[in-house]
């Protein structure tokens, strides 16, 4: 396991910079990409934010606080990249969010690198029904296992309140599967 302390502080030092900033990324890279793919689903979409994921952090290093953990703020620097994507996307097509989110989930069948079966295409399809903020909470503790605190963190939300959406997004999730 790397310090983060001291590969924040390599990050920032001209003279390790970029050798930090490649063991960043071989470190989380693998991660993020995971994260975002379930936000976008396109691997080609994820592959884009991905990068310019890194590209915010490698620009914005030097403004981290450290007051949170460096995945911590990656991962918030990833949500919000895909989410502007997403909404980018929708107003570009002149279509709504939820369209544009059952069109992602309709062309998921024709993704080469996506590989789920129909119970998992269900699933994707049963998440986007979920309002945005829902859909963030259930992925991160269902996929990513991440903890409540870490995603308070994340997503600048009360630990309370996740629970709240976590619960509210199974119940809505096994509704939907009920359904169809």
């Amino acid at each position: 396991m790397i310090d983060e302390k001291l590969l924040v502080a390599q990050l920032k030092n001209s003279d390790t910079q970029e050798k930090a900033f490649r063991t960043l990324i071989s470190l989380y890279k693998e991660r993020l990409y995971w994260h975002i793919r379930k936000i976008v689903l396109s691997h080609d979409d994820a592959d884009d934010i991905l990068q310019n994921t890194f590209i915010k952090v490698f620009k914005n290093i030097h403004s981290f606080k450290e007051n949170s953990k460096l995945y911590s703020w990656m991962y918030r620097i990833a949500t919000n990249e895909s989410i502007t994507f997403i909404n980018k996307k929708a107003t570009k097509h002149h279509i709504d969010i939820s369209e544009l989110q059952h069109k992602m989930v309709d062309d998921l069948q024709e993704d080469l690198y996506y590989s789920g079966d129909e119970i998992q295409q269900l699933l994707q399809k049963a998440i986007f029904t979920l309002p945005q903020k829902q859909q963030l909470v259930f992925n991160m503790k269902y996929f990513d296992e991440i903890k409540y605190s870490e995603m308070s963190e994340i997503l600048e939300t009360s630990v309370g309140s996740l629970k709240a959406s976590y619960f509210h997004a199974v119940k809505k999730i096994e509704k939907f599967l009920k359904s169809h």
